[in-house]
């Protein structure tokens, strides 16, 4: 991400934990607990459009390692955590090849970056924590560190107005169990952006499926201590 300041209308902000701190982001630290590297929040812009033109926000998913903090993962399925950061991955790459291409767009990418880990420091499942919006969450599951730490970026998303946020992530095994390697498992609340995000899929042959995404499951995630539970 610093090597993207060379480029033409490309500006990069790197936030470090005392930044982080100041931001809000208690989600994304409270992640980040569990291990010696230091967490970082990666911001870049890119500005191919006027000023008043709303960007669209890229937020990508950036555990650098995954072991399943307190709930630890089976070895055999940790050897390749190293790829849970391929939302972060692949945001960057994105706004890369934007920048490099010039397009007359305006595009922000935002990445919280940290590893989650096992440490006497580390959140504990039944833990009560609070995101940048203000919302409780208990933890349940400590493996389920991703949904913790971009909820703290998608709401610093919307601090740009932007006309629409994708976010992108390897987010829990089930998708796979759901749809297999064949298709990347689709939430969309906009029925337009849903038509855009398929067209675009089916185009770059990385095939996405739509999947439920309404009110119908809140009742899931009902906690008797928070205001929701993870």
């Amino acid at each position: 991400a610093k090597a993207y300041k060379k480029i033409k209308n490309v500006k990069v902000t790197i936030h470090n934990r005392k930044a982080i701190e100041k931001i809000g982001m208690t989600s994304f630290l409270a992640v980040s607990k569990g291990s010696v590297e230091e967490p970082y929040f990666i911001e870049v812009h890119y500005q191919g459009a006027n000023k008043d033109v709303a960007p669209v926000c890229l937020v990508g998913k950036g555990i650098t390692m995954d072991a399943g903090g307190l709930c630890l993962k089976p070895a055999s399925s940790m050897a390749d955590m190293k790829y849970d950061m391929s939302g972060a991955a692949a945001v960057l790459a994105t706004i890369h090849s934007i920048a490099k291409m010039q397009l007359p767009i305006n595009v922000i990418a935002l990445v919280p970056a940290c590893e989650n880990l096992p440490d006497a420091n580390a959140i504990k499942p039944a833990d009560i924590i609070q995101t940048m919006a203000g919302l409780t969450v208990e933890v349940l599951n400590t493996d389920a560190e991703g949904r913790l730490i971009l909820a703290d970026a998608l709401t610093y998303a919307k601090r740009f107005n932007p006309q629409s946020i994708v976010d992108v992530a390897t987010l829990t095994g089930a998708c796979v169990v759901s749809l297999g390697d064949v298709y990347s498992g689709l939430f969309v609340n906009d029925p337009v952006l849903c038509d855009m995000l398929e067209t675009s899929a089916d185009i770059s042959l990385d095939a996405v499926w739509a999947l439920p995404f309404n009110g119908r499951y809140k009742n899931m995630i009902k906690s008797p201590f928070a205001d929701c539970a993870n």
